[in-house]
Order: structure tokens, then C-alpha cells, then sequence
């Protein structure tokens, strides 16, 4: 998935401004693909270079309101019917838990005692965000909430996890 994708969806529902965009990625997008304000004016001035977004009007202080085209649009589709979603393979997190062997059985299990917390405060977070949207029956935010559930259960299995691989760390001390 790219940012470029990301805008072209949010924008395939209605216009927004940049502002307006930067806030619906806080609240429905920062689970899936965060991105900061100067990344995502930066691909908005590409695709509207590139003809896939127009600006549909202009207000005080240099405010743009922009609009799917209709090339946009075909490329969104494109997007989502011919391409393959990438596979992330690289993961840090499982990374350092092939090599805890290296470090004592209590530094193996206070790492995982941490990604037990770090996932607990992520599903809170993730908690207390679907609890402060107003959710309703637009496709965007039925998908966002169908989003949102799979971060609420990818933290709640990895905590899990990470508990039952810290009762797995078994060997002596080094």
C-alpha cells in the first residue's frame, strides 16, 4: 500500500482539504498506514501534478479542497483489482526473539513482558478511538471499523502471545 492509495481512497468518498485529510488519517487510517503532514502534502502536490486529483477550490490562507478525477479513480481501482498486496516479511519484534537466547532468561521474559504492555496500550488506544468515532453507515467508515477490529485483535493475540512465550523461556541462566 502506498500513501498515494490512501489519499485516493479518502478522497474517493468526498473532497477534503489537507487538513480535512490529515485528521480522517488520525482517526480511521493511523492503524493501518500513518503518515505525517508533510508526507502527505507532498504526495497531494504529486498526484494533483500527476492528474489524479484536482483542486476543486481554494479558500483563505492557501486552503485547497481537493477532488478525485476520474483518471484518480481508475487508478484507485486499478490498485485494488490488479495489484497484490505486498507482504511485510521483516518484523523486528520476532527478529529479537529468535536470538533471546543470548541474554538471561529474565532480560528474555521482561522483553516480552514489555510487548505484553506495549500491545495492551496499543489495543487501548485502539479501544478508546473506535469509542470516540461517531461510526455510520458509509462505506469508508464500515471498512474503517472492519480496520480498526483487525489492530483491536492483532494486539489482544500478540499479547496473548508474548504471555505464553514468556512461560516458554526455560533455559539456565547465563
Amino acid at each position: 500500500m502506498s500513501l498515494r492509495h490512501a489519499l485516493l481512497g479518502l478522497l474517493s468518498e468526498r473532497p477534503a482539504s489537507g487538513y480535512d485529510l490529515l485528521k480522517r488519517f488520525e482517526t480511521s487510517l493511523a492503524n493501518v498506514w500513518p503518515a505525517t503532514q508533510s508526507q502527505m502534502y507532498t504526495e497531494l502536490s504529486k498526484l494533483a501534478d500527476n492528474g489524479l486529483i484536482s483542486v476543486s477550490a481554494q479558500g483563505p490562507r492557501g486552503r485547497k479542497e481537493y477532488t478525485l478525477t476520474d483518471e484518480g479513480l481508475a487508478e484507485l481501482r486499478h490498485w485494488l483489482t490488479e495489484t497484490k498486496p505486498q507482504r511485510n516479511p521483516r518484523s523486528d519484534i520476532l527478529l529479537r526473539v529468535f536470538f533471546l537466547n543470548v541474554i538471561t532468561p529474565d532480560q528474555a521474559r521482561s522483553y516480552l513482558t514489555e510487548l505484553m504492555e506495549l500491545s495492551k496500550q496499543e489495543y487501548e488506544a485502539l479501544r478508546r478511538l473506535a469509542d470516540s468515532i461517531d461510526w455510520d453507515d458509509d462505506p469508508l467508515s464500515v471498512n474503517g471499523k472492519i480496520a480498526l477490529e483487525y489492530g483491536l485483535r492483532f494486539n489482544a493475540m500478540r499479547r496473548e502471545w508474548a504471555a505464553w512465550a514468556a512461560e516458554q523461556i526455560r533455559w539456565a541462566q547465563a
